[in-house]
């Protein structure tokens, strides 16, 4: 894949979700539903560093698919 542009990237990434989710929208929420049970995982399933980690690049996903 790294001879792909970015944009090819974008909009493979986007194919990949277009059958699931009716829109980006839908799909960020969907996302912000994923954040929001990550606070409930067991305390001991994953490091914290693991969580954030995961956090920041959901978060990070759905602020693009709200632009």
């Amino acid at each position: 894949m790294k001879d792909f542009d970015k944009n090819t990237r974008v909009i493979f990434f986007s194919e990949l979700f277009e059958d699931a989710y009716a829109s980006p929208a839908e799909l960020a929420e969907v996302l912000d539903l994923g954040i929001e049970m990550l606070f409930y995982v067991e305390g001991d399933a994953f490091s914290r560093d693991d969580i954030r980690n995961v956090v920041t690049a959901l978060r990070k996903i759905t602020l693009e698919l709200r632009k």
